[in-house]
């Protein structure tokens, strides 16, 4: 690779076939790697043993509301986090949905019902 650096990029890429637009070559003349550098933004708060724990207990007992999952994910991995469950949960294909109320017949409704069909 050190006979490469006096080389331009178009030769180089000439001779490793590879496109002087993907951005390779630049970037390993400029860093020394072609690895992948630390990006920025917020770290997250949910680890993957957390999205696992809170998949666990979503499909154990799913009536349960985001407070009271967030309650057990604090007892049992130690997180603390608060509006993170509802954005977790969306992201893993849960949606809050709830079942529609539907009114219970009587039986004398449920004969009517039959007499008309």
């Amino acid at each position: 690779m050190k006979k490469l650096y006096n080389k331009s990029i178009h030769e180089i890429s000439l001779l490793l076939h590879i496109q002087r637009s993907s951005g390779i070559i630049t970037k390993q003349k400029q860093l020394g790697t072609t690895a992948a550098q630390p990006r920025s933004g917020r770290p997250r708060t949910m680890t993957e043993q957390g999205q696992s724990m809170l998949k666990h207990i979503v499909r154990r007992r799913c009536q349960l509301s985001a407070e009271s999952i967030a309650k057990d994910l604090q007892t049992s991995c130690g997180l603390q986090i608060s509006t993170t469950v509802r954005r977790e949960l969306q992201g893993m294909g849960f949606h809050c949905r709830a079942a529609a109320s539907k009114p219970l017949y009587h039986q004398v409704q449920c004969k009517a019902s039959d007499a008309v069909v």
